[in-house]
């Protein structure tokens, strides 16, 4: 997820020097509730240290404002279509 917030930061940087800024916040959909858990409750982080970084830097960006966090449930979740077989 911290790549992904990384790369949106360069991207929305790149729009805002080519004169068209992007409008904040960013949503990211997720399908993991414990990921967005650790990114909205800092106390979560004493439990995973070796995330300490990621979740630090993607809770950063929640709190600045420029990312907000949707959760998609699994049965709507487009990206199987190609990594699952269909029924």
């Amino acid at each position: 997820m911290s790549a992904t917030v990384s790369e949106l930061e360069w991207i929305s940087h790149l729009m805002y020097d080519f004169g068209s800024p992007l409008r904040l916040p960013m949503f990211m959909h997720c399908d993991n509730k414990a990921t967005q858990h650790v990114i909205a409750n800092p106390v979560f982080h004493e439990r995973t240290k070796h995330l300490k970084t990621d979740c630090h830097y993607t809770r950063d960006k929640v709190l600045e404002g420029f990312l907000q966090t949707a959760h998609v449930s699994l049965k709507k979740q487009l990206a199987d279509i190609m990594t699952k077989p269909l029924s």
